[in-house]
């Protein structure tokens, strides 16, 4: 497999979901601010947005971290980063794994833009309600799921953690405890290791 990455972007999402899952992969550094780089053909045949993170596994090409996490925690079972199909609990976690890219990051867009809130107009409700119905949710357990850590946790983890570092929350006990539980898994911290390493 090779994962099209660059430091500092959402691809690190991705990179600790490889380590979660424990498979072998490539890192292939793409400068996305540098347009000759975006514009490998190789890249665009996986990601034709030119966009970062990119997943190559075959015939497979995705580049959306949603279809990502979804398509390796289904692919690579062993590390049970996903219920099966039929399992109890894959509506909620099928839930919680778009979330991230259809409610939070909207969310975040609509307070960065200093948007008015428009909760029965926008899809993704208000940044008000993204933050109350998370932290409801994330209540209920150590992980998304209760006890049993998932591939919908790298994507919430990483946007708890966001949200913190860009200012967006402050004193919240609940989104604060939970990015800190993912910062403190080894493959976040692996992940992490050479996403700040120096160039």
């Amino acid at each position: 497999m090779k994962l099209y990455w660059c430091a500092n972007t959402r691809a690190f999402r991705i990179a600790w979901l490889m380590e979660e899952a424990g498979v072998r992969y490539e890192r292939v550094v793409i400068d996305i601010h540098d347009a000759a780089a975006k514009s490998d053909p190789a890249f665009r045949a996986v990601s034709p947005m030119g966009k970062v993170p990119a997943l190559e596994d075959g015939a497979a090409r995705l580049s959306d971290s949603g279809a990502i996490c979804i398509y390796v925690a289904d692919q690579y079972t062993a590390a049970r980063l996903a219920p099966p199909v039929g399992h109890p609990e894959r509506a909620r976690y099928l839930q919680w794994i778009t979330f991230t890219n259809s409610v939070i990051e909207p969310a975040m867009a609509e307070k960065f833009a200093k948007l008015e809130p428009r909760p029965t107009s926008f899809g993704w409700g208000s940044f008000d309600l993204m933050l109350a119905t998370l932290r409801s949710e994330l209540s209920r357990g150590e992980w998304i799921l209760g006890e049993s850590f998932c591939a919908a946790d790298v994507l919430l983890g990483t946007s708890a953690f966001y949200l913190k570092q860009f200012g967006l929350i402050e004193d919240d006990p609940v989104l604060e405890a939970y990015a800190a539980r993912c910062q403190a898994r080894p493959a976040w911290q692996r992940a992490k290791a050479f996403d700040t390493a120096p160039k």
